[in-house]
C-alpha cells in the first residue's frame, strides 16, 4: 500500500491461491509503484489496464483519490487480462476474491457488520468501532471467518491500516486538510494502529 503526493493511493492483494512470488513472475509490489506514478486514480487506472498481465500472478488492486475509485483485477484463470471496475460509492470490500462476493464467507460475514458500525470520525481521532471489527478473531461456528486470524503453520493477519482522504473541498480548504492514516504493525487484535507521517 502507498500514496503519493497528489493524494493517489494505491493497494495491491493477492487473489486466492497465488501467495507469494513465482518464478518468472514481476512482483506486484511493482504495480503499486506504477500506480502512484500517475497524478490522480483514473489516470492511473487507465494505464495499468493495459499493462501486460501475463508478467505478474493474480491480484486486486484498488486505487483511489478524493474523486474516484477503481477495483483492478488479474485473474489468469479467466481471460489474463486486467479489468477495471468503478468502485461505487458507499460501503465496498474485498479480499482474495471478487469486490462484494457474498459467497465469500468473510465478506457475507463482515460486510453486514462494516455497514452496521458507526462511520470512523478521521477528523475526531475515532476510528474504534472499524478497529474493533479489523480485531475479530473466528466468528464461533464459522470454518476460517475472522477479519483477524492466525493459523497453526504461520500463516495470518500481519498488519493492518485504516486511511482517509479529504474530501475536495478539504483539500482545496486553507490550510488544506490531510489524509489521515493509521497503521497497525501486527495483528489489530495485538497491535495498536498508530498514525503513519505522511
Amino acid at each position: 500500500m502507498g500514496i503519493n503526493d497528489f493524494g493517489v493511493v494505491a493497494c495491491i492483494l493477492n487473489r486466492r491461491g497465488t501467495l507469494g512470488p513465482q518464478d518468472g513472475k514481476l512482483s506486484r509490489g511493482e504495480i503499486v509503484l506504477d500506480a502512484l506514478d500517475h497524478a490522480d486514480a483514473m489516470t492511473a487506472a487507465e494505464a495499468l489496464e493495459h499493462i501486460d498481465g501475463r508478467a505478474f500472478r493474480d491480484f486486486n488492486l484498488v486505487i483511489a483519490d478524493n474523486r474516484d475509485a477503481y477495483w483492478l483485477k488479474l485473474d489468469a484463470s479467466t481471460t489474463g487480462t486486467i479489468s477495471v471496475t468503478e468502485i461505487p460509492e458507499g460501503l465496498s470490500m474485498l479480499t482474495a476474491g471478487d469486490m462484494n462476493d457474498d459467497n465469500s464467507p468473510r465478506i457475507a460475514a463482515f460486510r453486514p457488520q462494516f455497514q452496521s458500525a458507526k462511520l470512523p470520525d478521521p477528523d475526531q481521532g475515532d476510528w474504534s468501532n472499524w478497529q474493533t471489527l479489523f480485531a475479530t478473531g473466528p466468528i464461533p461456528n464459522a470454518l476460517n471467518v475472522a477479519m483477524c486470524f492466525r493459523t497453526d503453520a504461520g500463516f495470518g493477519t500481519s498488519s493492518s491500516s485504516l486511511l482517509a482522504l479529504p474530501s475536495i473541498e478539504g483539500a482545496a480548504a486553507d490550510p488544506p486538510q490531510r489524509l489521515k492514516w493509521l497503521f497497525a504493525d501486527g495483528p489489530p487484535d495485538s497491535a495498536p494502529f498508530e498514525p503513519v507521517d505522511t
